[in-house]
Parts: structure tokens; sequence; C-alpha cells
């Protein structure tokens, strides 16, 4: 009988446990059920509050559109308090400000809108005729769809416009109702009054003293940054919609007032805004000068101030901590205009903001970056 010494015995477990040690080591990792039931959760909750968002439409969105204005505009009651302007007299100046500042541009838009939307089939047989200029272009592209197989032989006559009939429907759609709008400033008097009591009681909700800590500095930051977004924003718009006012004037377009307001009001919006006042001063301009040569001309200049202000005053202002990414804030902007049209739309850029800071403080980057280019 041969004997296993005790050192053989050790020697041969420990092997064992080495080479089931690396083999558990080679595994490659397995996701665990926890794992896959929390994500499905955050789908599930991310779902519900879109639906909800979407089907509350009416109430939420003035509710959200208040607390983020309100939070933007609590520098300026902070500035009314420090020189003894009592906190809701203060408020109830502000929104009287702010009313009557949108009342104004309003003002300016409305007046040529009106008049265009009450002479559209005017407009629409006046540009028809000046629209013969593509007559041959679309004739010579029905032909090339015909030659390849795509399309039938007979070309159209000419450029065909699309019926106005959507138009009223869709103002009524997309226009605020006297309900939202008296919710929206009812809360935003009730918001900027409040402010203060609100932060306290919102810090004050935390018991540990570092959360504490943590909310007081996402509050203040919040309030810094979406007060100057609003200022820095608010300031460039009104440039690009007087240089847009002027360009049109010097051009000859009709109602260069109500033009530089639309341009101010739509620059708001990123990306969209300018595109569709561009759209809009082309057709302006081909209804106004007899030739397309010079209707071109007022559009023109407006997308060059736009290239400016677009790639180098906004950058300049703003600088990099409020810069964001052009693709978050595109499809910030597509969901925001999809869940609350136009005013979604307006709130994409704060949110986003919001929503940034917010992950700074609740989710810091601790992992190492990478090398720079």
């Amino acid at each position: 009988m041969v004997r296993v010494l005790p050192t053989e015995r050790v020697t041969a477990g420990g092997n064992d446990s080495s080479a089931l040690t690396e083999s558990r080591h080679e595994l490659p990792p397995v996701i665990k059920r926890a794992e896959i039931v929390a994500v499905a959760l955050v789908i599930l909750t991310a779902i519900c509050v879109t639906g909800v968002l979407y089907v509350a439409k009416g109430f939420f969105l003035p509710i959200v559109m208040a607390f983020v204005v309100g939070t933007m505009l609590s520098p300026a009651a902070n500035f009314l308090e420090r020189h003894r302007v009592p906190r809701g007299v203060g408020a109830v100046l502000i929104v009287i400000a702010v009313a009557a500042g949108l009342a104004f541009i309003i003002g300016l838009i409305s007046a040529p809108v009106l008049d265009w939307t009450n002479r559209l089939p005017e407009l629409a047989t006046q540009l028809k005729a000046k629209l013969h200029v593509f007559d041959r272009p679309l004739a010579m592209w029905h032909e090339m769809q015909a030659a390849i197989g795509g399309g039938s032989a007979q070309a159209p006559p000419s450029l065909e416009l699309p019926k106005f009939d959507w138009v009223q429907p869709t103002i009524e759609f997309l226009s605020p109702t006297f309900t939202e709008f008296l919710l929206f400033f009812a809360t935003l008097v009730l918001f900027i009054a409040s402010w203060r009591d609100l932060r306290r009681t919102l810090i004050m909700t935390f018991g540990d003293h570092d959360a504490r800590l943590r909310t007081l500095r996402i509050l203040n930051e919040l309030e810094l940054h979406l007060g100057n977004y609003l200022l820095t924003v608010t300031l460039i718009n009104t440039g690009v919609g007087v240089a847009t006012g002027l360009a049109c004037a010097l051009t000859g377009m009709p109602n260069p007032a109500g033009l530089g307001a639309l341009a101010a009001t739509l620059n708001f919006i990123p990306i969209i805004g300018p595109i569709a006042m561009f759209c809009v001063l082309i057709l302006v301009g081909l209804i106004a000068f007899p030739t397309l040569s010079g209707g071109m001309v007022a559009p023109l200049i407006f997308a060059a101030i736009t290239f400016m202000e677009g790639h180098f005053v906004t950058p300049t202002i703003i600088g990099r901590r409020l810069a964001l990414n052009a693709l978050a804030v595109f499809i910030a902007l597509a969901f925001w205009t999809w869940l609350w049209g136009p005013m979604g739309a307006f709130l994409a850029s704060p949110l986003l903001i919001v929503a940034l800071i917010v992950k700074e403080h609740l989710l810091p980057d601790t992992s190492p970056q990478l090398p720079a280019d």
C-alpha cells in the first residue's frame, strides 16, 4: 500500500484551489437578475411619466414652465429684496413686467400675421404666379423620373401650393388656452414670492448634513445658471431681432418691426426657430418683391446674422460652463417639442441644464479622464 504524505495532500489541494480560482476569474461576467429588474423598472417608470405628462399637458406644462421661469427670475427678486422691496411685491412687479413684454411682442407680431392670414388666397395667387420659374426644373425632374420608371410621364403644369385649411386649426392647437395662461402666471407669482421658503423646506427635508449641503449647492447652481441663461439668451435674441428688423427695413421688406420681433421670439427655440424664420422671410420676400433675387436679400442677411450669432457671439458670451452638446440639445428639443409643442421647445435647453447640474452633483464623474487629443 502506498501512503500519501500530508505535504503531498496539501500541495495537491493547493493546486486544485488555485486552478479553481483561475477558472472562476476567466468566466465572463454574468448580469444579475436584480440588475435586469432595476433597468426594466426604470424604463417602465420613464414611459409612465412621459404618458402622464403628455395626457395631462394642460396642468403640468404651466406648472413646469412657472417653476423654470420662476427660478430664472429669482435673481431679479433677490435684487429687489436687497433694495427693501418686499418679496411678494417684487414678484408681482416682475410678473407684470414679463407680461407687458410678452404683450408688446405679441402686438408687434399679431398685426402682420392677422393681415397675412386674411389675405391668404390673394397672397397664394401672387406666390404661385412668381414660382413659374420652377416649372421647367420640375418638368425635367418628372421626365427623368418617367425615364427611370419611378413616376408618370405626365408632369404637372406648375408648382402646386398646399392648401391653407390647416392654418387655423394648427394655430388653435399650438396656442395655449386662457386657463393655461392664468395657471402659469398665478403659479409664477406664488413661486417667486415663496422661493426662499421653498428652498429652506427642501433643504431641511434631509436629515443628513452632507445631503443638505448637496441640496443647497444644487439649488444655488440652478438659480445662478438658469438666471444667467435667461439673461444672456434674452439679450442675444433681442440683438438678433433688432438686426433682423434693420435688415428688413433697409431691404424694403413689409412690417420690419413685426419680422424683427418674430425673429427674436423664434430664436428662443434652438435650431428650429432660425430655420422657421428663414422660411418666413423667403415667403414674405417672394410676395413683396417682383423678382426672386430681390426677395432673397433679406433671408440671406438673416442667415448671415444667425450664423455669426450661433458660431461666435453665443459661444463667447455663454462660455463653456453653459455650453451644451449639439446632439443632446437636438434630442431634448425633439422630445419636448413632441411632448408639449412650442412651449416644450422653449423649455428644452433649460431642462437639459437642470438635468446636467443635478447629474453632476448626484452622480459625480470620478473615473479617470482620457488624455486630450
